[in-house]
């Protein structure tokens, strides 16, 4: 299977060991975790986790999350994302999720990624469904799902001290 996707603007490609210092660059900005209770990653170890986590299950499913960069800069990652096995609720579904740098937003490329990662869902991983979860308060993120034909299916309260989460959904 093919671990690199494309789009109008967007490359998409396994993630490896190279892209640690992008990976915490991203997700150790507190702007990107704005609506994210945890907070940013405090630190490089922390970053190293969760890389290792998403080679494991690329190695384990043939498909996670992916680097992204532009095509016309494919050596700068702009953010990552992609779908990946999660339990929301009571149920195990595939995720779409997704974080840019905060330079990238605003600009339309988490819609266009996310109808990249769920296109690939749907083609090549021949999925019935997929899933994302977004904070009940975070706006900009709930569009970008709405764009590309996500519905709302449940709301989740999972911490009472933070905003409930809202699954949202797309079958093919």
């Amino acid at each position: 299977m093919n671990s690199t996707v494309k789009s109008e603007r967007l490359i998409a490609r396994a993630p490896d060991q190279d892209d640690l210092s992008a990976l915490f660059s991203i997700f150790g900005d507190a702007r990107t975790h704005r609506f994210n209770p945890a907070g940013p990653l405090p630190d490089e170890r922390a970053a190293r986790l969760r890389l290792e986590n998403w080679l494991s299950h690329w190695q384990q499913h043939l498909f996670g999350t992916w680097a992204i960069a532009l095509k016309d800069n494919p050596d700068r990652i702009i953010g990552f994302g992609g779908l990946s096995l999660r339990d929301l609720g009571e149920n195990r579904h595939i995720n779409l999720g997704y974080r840019f740098a905060y330079d990238s937003w605003g600009k339309g490329l988490a819609t266009e990624f996310c109808h990249l990662a769920i296109d690939f869902g749907f083609d090549t991983l021949k999925l019935k469904e997929v899933s994302a979860i977004v904070r009940e308060n975070h706006a900009a993120s709930r569009r970008v799902l709405e764009k590309v034909g996500m519905r709302p299916l449940a709301l989740v309260k999972e911490n009472p001290h933070v905003p409930a989460s809202i699954i949202y959904s797309i079958e093919k």
